[in-house]
């Protein structure tokens, strides 16, 4: 009972989206007002989670019986890759893997709008890192309606009909994720307006940060109230106890990374895994081998 107990797994966080009882209006994007600490407390605090992180991971390798599944969604400059890279650094590459999904190919429109993530699902005892993900159908998509010409759906529904399906299908796959062993977290990174725009200032300002800029993220900044639309009403859709959203401040990126991480850990601390442990067979093949080198 207890394993399946924590198949659905929420933490009791201030940043958990519980379902339709939110406003995005309401949702801060700063630390909250009287919170303790400068940026170099968080950076000290995250890297004590860090060490944390790089003992629990070995032990969810080992055991096999786990997935973990954590996807970013953010607006333009929110700061998806520097959270991932801030948070999992130390991770064991062999137990880890990053996927950033960019605009569909004809081969994966070619397929449902779930196809081309499913198949980079982690395997059990591994960790996988969507940086965007399906959920771009519901976002991008949905701001964007024009992009469903190149899907070619057989049966379209009106657009109301159609967001509300797309809810339903995500929402049946993470549960079927979950029942199978998958742990799923998902983050969504609130940066505010003013916010991002600094960040492009600094894009343009700074040559080693000219690489990232695109003049679709000034284009995307003019859709503002729709994508702040589309986010509330796809995470009030799908945060679920077995796929909750996390909404994480991020103006301020060292309180940003450590509140990411601090969840993640203490997610994997729920789930009470251990090393597997050796049966007596195994115990006479260890003790046998000891005898066999000890000999040489």
């Amino acid at each position: 009972m207890r394993n399946r107990k924590n198949l659905f797994h929420a933490l009791n966080s201030p940043y958990l989206a519980e379902n339709g009882s939110f406003t995005v209006q309401s949702l801060p994007t700063t630390p909250p007002a009287g919170s303790q600490g400068s940026n170099k407390d968080y950076k000290r605090k995250l890297n004590k989670i860090v060490r944390e992180l790089q003992v629990l991971q070995p032990v969810l390798y080992a055991s096999g019986t786990r997935a973990v599944l954590m996807i970013f969604q953010a607006m333009d400059a929110a700061g998806k890759d520097s959270t991932i890279r801030a948070v999992m650094t130390g991770i064991n590459p062999a137990g880890c893997k990053v996927y950033s999904f960019k605009t569909p190919s004809e081969r994966e429109l070619a397929h449902d709008f779930l196809w081309r993530t499913y198949q980079c699902m982690p395997e059990k005892g591994r960790i996988g890192i969507f940086n965007r993900s399906y959920y771009e159908e519901v976002l991008v998509v949905r701001v964007h309606p024009e992009m469903l010409d190149s899907q070619n759906l057989a049966l379209r529904p009106g657009l109301k009909t159609l967001w509300r399906e797309r809810y339903q299908s995500i929402c049946d796959m993470e549960r079927h994720l979950a029942r199978n062993g998958t742990v799923i977290l998902k983050f969504w990174l609130n940066v505010s307006q003013e916010e991002q725009k600094r960040r492009f200032m600094r894009r343009l300002h700074k040559k080693e940060k000219h690489w990232k800029w695109s003049p679709a993220d000034l284009e995307e900044r003019e859709y503002w109230p729709d994508y702040m639309e589309a986010y509330e009403q796809m995470i009030r859709a799908t945060s679920k106890p077995w796929a909750p959203w996390y909404t994480i401040p991020a103006d301020n990126k060292p309180f940003m990374h450590y509140s990411v991480a601090k969840i993640v850990k203490a997610t994997l601390q729920s789930l009470g895994l251990e090393y597997p442990k050796p049966d007596a067979g195994t115990h006479r093949h260890l003790a046998d081998a000891r005898k066999q080198l000890q000999g040489d």
